[in-house]
């Protein structure tokens, strides 16, 4: 089995399959979390070639894109993946990671998938939710869905369930204290919570200067 050639054919797919997607979920977003994903594994005790694939794959099919069906991406990744004539064991690991590694998962209180796999791309998926390109990419999808920026009669909610959290249409600032503020202590590495540290305090200096426009003091 030729690694580079089956992750070379991944990169082909993924590219094709989310040309055109919204600008927080597409190919580049696939790209940083690949770039972030080996690097964090650099420190880990895991299969560099499950990261790979799981990295690249683990928003072929974001189920906020799909009326929230949460099975497409899997089953769209499988049959990839069969195509490649990977090992089933590898096809069921991946399938799980993408199942199981979005912020909406550890919602439900029962964290029923664990691998050193999926923590490393998790972490690498939840960087790039938080600093200055989490940032973006919050109103990016914002504006996508055309929500308000802030309304400060809509109270923040940090106790959603995962329905709740699902059907949310609540303004973008609030989803910095609804899920990306939270991410820096939800860091399964230490090299993620390392960088998530920098990243967190970028978005805690947004929020006061935003706050300090939109009150007229500043």
């Amino acid at each position: 089995m030729d690694k580079q050639y089956i992750i070379n054919n991944t990169i082909v797919y993924v590219k094709k399959a989310l040309d055109g997607a919204e600008g927080g979920h597409d190919w580049f977003h696939i790209e940083r979390v690949y770039k972030n994903a080996k690097l964090i594994a650099k420190n880990e005790d895991v299969n560099e070639f499950v990261v790979a694939l799981g990295a690249l794959l683990h928003d072929i099919a974001d189920a906020k894109f799909y009326d929230g069906d949460e099975s497409i991406g899997p089953k769209k990744a499988r049959t990839f993946l069969e195509s490649q004539y990977l090992d089933e064991k590898i096809i069921i690991h991946i399938e799980n990671i993408i199942t199981f590694i979005s912020y909406k998962s550890s919602l439900d209180g029962d964290k029923k998938f664990t691998s050193p796999e999926l923590d490393v791309i998790q972490d690498a998926d939840r960087l790039d939710a938080i600093g200055a390109i989490g940032i973006a990419r919050c109103f990016n999808y914002g504006g996508y869905k055309n929500r308000p920026i802030y309304d400060p009669n809509i109270k923040v909610n940090t106790k959603m369930t995962k329905e709740e959290y699902k059907k949310s249409v609540a303004p973008s600032i609030n989803h910095f204290y609804e899920k990306l503020l939270l991410l820096k202590d939800k860091m399964n590495t230490e090299t993620g919570k390392k960088i998530a540290e920098e990243r967190h305090s970028y978005m805690e200096k947004f929020l006061q200067q935003f706050f300090d426009e939109w009150n007229g003091s500043k």
